[in-house]
Protein backbone atom coordinates (compact mmCIF):
# COMPACT_ATOMS: atom_id res chain seq x y z
CA UNK A 1 0.00 0.00 0.00
CA UNK A 2 1.10 3.34 -1.14
CA UNK A 3 1.36 6.41 1.36
CA UNK A 4 -1.71 7.58 -0.62
CA UNK A 5 -3.45 4.52 0.30
CA UNK A 6 -2.51 4.92 3.97
CA UNK A 7 -4.01 8.87 3.45
CA UNK A 8 -6.98 7.21 1.84
CA UNK A 9 -7.86 5.01 5.23
CA UNK A 10 -6.80 8.29 7.30
CA UNK A 11 -9.26 10.30 5.21
CA UNK A 12 -12.90 8.93 6.42
CA UNK A 13 -11.74 9.16 10.55
CA UNK A 14 -9.88 12.51 10.12
CA UNK A 15 -12.57 14.21 11.10
CA UNK A 16 -13.32 12.30 14.24
CA UNK A 17 -10.37 12.20 15.58
CA UNK A 18 -10.45 16.04 14.87
CA UNK A 19 -13.38 15.67 17.17
CA UNK A 20 -12.16 13.35 19.97
CA UNK A 21 -9.52 16.48 20.07
CA UNK A 22 -12.12 19.07 21.07
CA UNK A 23 -14.45 16.74 23.30
CA UNK A 24 -14.36 18.03 26.53
CA UNK A 25 -13.13 14.98 28.23
CA UNK A 26 -9.99 15.63 26.09
CA UNK A 27 -9.70 19.78 26.52
CA UNK A 28 -10.32 18.91 30.03
CA UNK A 29 -7.91 16.73 30.71
CA UNK A 30 -5.52 19.33 28.99
CA UNK A 31 -6.61 22.02 31.69
CA UNK A 32 -6.68 19.75 34.55
CA UNK A 33 -10.32 19.94 35.29
CA UNK A 34 -11.46 16.75 34.46
CA UNK A 35 -13.62 15.27 37.20
CA UNK A 36 -11.44 12.63 38.96
CA UNK A 37 -14.23 10.11 38.98
CA UNK A 38 -14.98 10.70 35.14
CA UNK A 39 -10.92 9.82 34.70
CA UNK A 40 -11.52 6.86 37.15
CA UNK A 41 -14.28 5.37 35.22
CA UNK A 42 -12.02 5.70 31.71
CA UNK A 43 -9.40 3.71 33.20
CA UNK A 44 -12.15 1.14 34.55
CA UNK A 45 -13.95 1.27 31.24
CA UNK A 46 -10.51 0.83 29.72
CA UNK A 47 -9.35 -1.84 31.93
CA UNK A 48 -12.95 -4.45 30.58
CA UNK A 49 -11.60 -2.93 26.90
CA UNK A 50 -8.27 -3.72 27.17
CA UNK A 51 -8.99 -7.48 27.79
CA UNK A 52 -11.63 -7.79 25.02
CA UNK A 53 -8.69 -6.16 22.97
CA UNK A 54 -6.20 -8.52 24.02
CA UNK A 55 -8.47 -11.08 22.23
CA UNK A 56 -9.05 -9.25 19.03
CA UNK A 57 -5.28 -8.91 18.72
CA UNK A 58 -5.07 -12.61 19.15
CA UNK A 59 -7.42 -13.50 16.84
CA UNK A 60 -5.59 -11.16 14.57
CA UNK A 61 -2.59 -13.12 15.17
CA UNK A 62 -4.52 -16.74 14.80
CA UNK A 63 -4.93 -15.19 11.25
CA UNK A 64 -1.67 -13.51 10.38
CA UNK A 65 -0.42 -15.51 6.90
CA UNK A 66 3.40 -14.20 8.51
CA UNK A 67 5.26 -15.59 10.92
CA UNK A 68 6.82 -11.82 12.21
CA UNK A 69 3.03 -10.60 11.61
CA UNK A 70 1.72 -13.85 14.00
CA UNK A 71 4.31 -12.79 16.44
CA UNK A 72 3.81 -8.68 17.18
CA UNK A 73 0.01 -9.51 17.32
CA UNK A 74 0.81 -12.09 19.79
CA UNK A 75 3.33 -10.07 21.84
CA UNK A 76 0.67 -6.87 21.79
CA UNK A 77 -1.48 -9.04 22.94
CA UNK A 78 0.31 -9.84 25.63
CA UNK A 79 0.75 -5.85 26.45
CA UNK A 80 -2.04 -5.22 26.48
CA UNK A 81 -3.04 -7.27 29.58
CA UNK A 82 0.41 -6.78 31.41
CA UNK A 83 1.86 -3.77 30.32
CA UNK A 84 -1.65 -1.75 30.30
CA UNK A 85 -2.61 -2.96 33.58
CA UNK A 86 0.52 -2.18 35.29
CA UNK A 87 -0.25 1.35 34.11
CA UNK A 88 -3.85 1.37 35.40
CA UNK A 89 -3.35 -0.26 38.46
CA UNK A 90 -0.75 2.78 39.54
CA UNK A 91 -3.24 5.49 38.71
CA UNK A 92 -6.11 3.81 40.36
CA UNK A 93 -4.37 3.51 43.29
CA UNK A 94 -4.26 7.17 42.94
CA UNK A 95 -7.62 7.08 42.84
CA UNK A 96 -8.57 5.21 45.39
CA UNK A 97 -9.48 2.47 43.58
CA UNK A 98 -7.71 -1.23 43.70
CA UNK A 99 -6.96 -3.12 40.03
CA UNK A 100 -9.45 -6.35 41.95
CA UNK A 101 -12.55 -4.12 42.45
CA UNK A 102 -12.01 -2.10 39.71
CA UNK A 103 -11.98 -5.19 37.34
CA UNK A 104 -15.26 -6.40 39.61
CA UNK A 105 -16.80 -3.24 38.70
CA UNK A 106 -19.64 -3.54 35.63
CA UNK A 107 -18.83 -3.17 31.77
CA UNK A 108 -20.38 -0.14 30.18
CA UNK A 109 -22.63 -0.31 26.71
CA UNK A 110 -20.25 1.54 25.09
CA UNK A 111 -17.45 -0.87 26.19
CA UNK A 112 -19.76 -4.01 25.44
CA UNK A 113 -20.66 -2.86 22.27
CA UNK A 114 -17.22 -1.75 20.96
CA UNK A 115 -15.59 -4.93 22.30
CA UNK A 116 -17.90 -7.07 20.77
CA UNK A 117 -17.50 -5.75 17.30
CA UNK A 118 -13.89 -6.48 17.40
CA UNK A 119 -14.28 -9.92 18.16
CA UNK A 120 -16.84 -10.26 15.68
CA UNK A 121 -14.87 -8.89 13.15
CA UNK A 122 -11.49 -10.87 14.22
CA UNK A 123 -13.50 -14.06 14.36
CA UNK A 124 -15.32 -13.91 11.36
CA UNK A 125 -13.20 -11.53 8.93
CA UNK A 126 -10.86 -11.80 6.77
CA UNK A 127 -7.21 -10.66 7.99
CA UNK A 128 -7.41 -7.70 6.21
CA UNK A 129 -10.82 -7.09 8.11
CA UNK A 130 -9.56 -8.19 11.20
CA UNK A 131 -6.49 -5.52 10.88
CA UNK A 132 -8.19 -2.86 9.97
CA UNK A 133 -10.86 -3.20 13.02
CA UNK A 134 -8.43 -3.54 15.33
CA UNK A 135 -5.89 -0.53 13.92
CA UNK A 136 -8.05 2.71 15.29
CA UNK A 137 -7.00 2.17 18.77
CA UNK A 138 -3.34 1.92 17.16
CA UNK A 139 -3.73 4.96 15.01
CA UNK A 140 -6.19 7.69 16.47
CA UNK A 141 -4.76 7.00 19.88
CA UNK A 142 -1.06 7.85 18.98
CA UNK A 143 -2.41 11.08 17.33
CA UNK A 144 -4.20 11.90 20.12
CA UNK A 145 -1.42 11.22 22.32
CA UNK A 146 0.68 13.58 20.12
CA UNK A 147 -1.70 15.98 20.42
CA UNK A 148 -2.17 15.61 24.07
CA UNK A 149 1.64 15.84 24.33
CA UNK A 150 1.94 18.96 22.51
CA UNK A 151 -0.69 20.44 25.15
CA UNK A 152 -0.14 18.88 28.30
CA UNK A 153 -1.29 19.05 31.75
CA UNK A 154 -1.12 20.51 35.15
CA UNK A 155 -2.77 17.74 37.11
CA UNK A 156 0.22 15.13 37.53
CA UNK A 157 -2.04 11.96 37.26
CA UNK A 158 -3.28 13.13 33.84
CA UNK A 159 -0.01 13.58 32.66
CA UNK A 160 1.17 10.28 33.83
CA UNK A 161 -1.32 8.78 31.55
CA UNK A 162 -0.55 11.28 28.17
CA UNK A 163 3.13 10.06 28.60
CA UNK A 164 2.59 6.82 27.97
CA UNK A 165 0.56 7.10 24.69
CA UNK A 166 3.15 10.09 23.23
CA UNK A 167 6.11 8.12 23.95
CA UNK A 168 8.19 7.15 20.90
CA UNK A 169 7.71 3.45 22.13
CA UNK A 170 4.24 3.48 21.43
CA UNK A 171 4.72 5.71 18.36
CA UNK A 172 7.08 2.45 16.96
CA UNK A 173 4.69 0.07 17.81
CA UNK A 174 1.59 2.25 15.97
CA UNK A 175 4.15 2.60 12.83
CA UNK A 176 4.93 -1.36 13.07
CA UNK A 177 0.94 -2.00 12.67
CA UNK A 178 0.93 0.48 9.92
CA UNK A 179 3.37 -1.38 8.05
CA UNK A 180 1.22 -4.83 8.24
CA UNK A 181 -1.40 -2.76 6.79
CA UNK A 182 1.30 -0.74 4.37
CA UNK A 183 1.69 -4.63 2.84
CA UNK A 184 -1.61 -5.96 3.04
CA UNK A 185 -2.98 -2.77 1.14
CA UNK A 186 -0.67 -3.83 -1.45
CA UNK A 187 -2.97 -7.00 -2.37
CA UNK A 188 -6.18 -5.97 -1.24
CA UNK A 189 -8.76 -4.42 -3.85
CA UNK A 190 -12.40 -3.88 -4.63
CA UNK A 191 -14.99 -5.45 -2.15
CA UNK A 192 -12.32 -6.39 0.82
CA UNK A 193 -10.95 -2.65 0.40
CA UNK A 194 -14.25 -1.20 1.20
CA UNK A 195 -14.95 -3.89 4.06
CA UNK A 196 -11.52 -2.33 5.54
CA UNK A 197 -12.90 1.10 5.25
CA UNK A 198 -15.83 0.45 6.72
CA UNK A 199 -14.41 -1.08 9.88
CA UNK A 200 -11.87 1.24 10.66
CA UNK A 201 -14.82 4.06 10.21
CA UNK A 202 -16.64 2.36 12.70
CA UNK A 203 -14.15 1.42 15.20
CA UNK A 204 -13.14 4.92 15.13
CA UNK A 205 -16.24 6.14 16.20
CA UNK A 206 -16.55 3.67 18.94
CA UNK A 207 -13.02 5.43 19.95
CA UNK A 208 -15.28 8.91 20.11
CA UNK A 209 -17.88 7.35 21.87
CA UNK A 210 -15.39 5.81 24.41
CA UNK A 211 -14.34 9.14 25.45
CA UNK A 212 -17.59 10.13 25.48
CA UNK A 213 -19.10 7.53 27.45
CA UNK A 214 -16.39 8.21 29.76
CA UNK A 215 -17.41 11.80 30.57
CA UNK A 216 -21.17 11.24 30.77
CA UNK A 217 -19.38 8.42 33.66
CA UNK A 218 -21.91 5.98 31.32
CA UNK A 219 -24.65 3.30 32.87
CA UNK A 220 -26.70 0.66 31.83
CA UNK A 221 -29.99 3.18 31.79
CA UNK A 222 -32.50 0.15 32.65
Amino acid sequence: MTERNRERLWAPIDGIYRQICEHPFVTELTKGTLGRNQFRHYLVQDGHYLRGYARALAACAAKAPIESELTMFTEHAGVAITAEADLHAGLLADLGLDAQAAAALPIAPTTQGYTSYLLAVTAYGSYAEAVAAVLPCYWVYARVGEHLQRHGSPEPLFQRWIDTYAGQQYQAVVEAVLAVTDRIGTHVRGAEWELMRRHLHTAARYEWMFFDAAYRMEDWPV
